[in-house]
């Protein structure tokens, strides 16, 4: 089962990025958990400068952009 979180404060860019990232996990028909990351500690503590951030099973995969589904799909294959 792959984790996907997402990580930010609740912006309107951070909520664009969860849906995004579900909506390719469904697409490829992956096992997934998301989860999202509010907590600015835990933000900084995962190295993370600018939000919204997407990482995959620990991994950050990008910071500080919205990608668009198809680009989604790379990241999480």
């Amino acid at each position: 089962m792959k984790k996907i979180q997402i990580f930010g404060g609740g912006c309107a860019k951070c909520a664009k990025l969860y849906e995004h990232a579900e909506a390719a996990a469904k697409e490829l028909g992956l096992d997934y958990e998301m989860e999202k990351v509010g907590d600015y500690q835990k933000i900084a503590e995962a190295g993370i400068m600018s939000t919204p951030a997407l990482a995959v099973d620990g991994k950050l995969k990008l910071e500080g952009r919205v990608p668009t589904v198809e680009s989604l799909k790379e990241l999480l294959k």
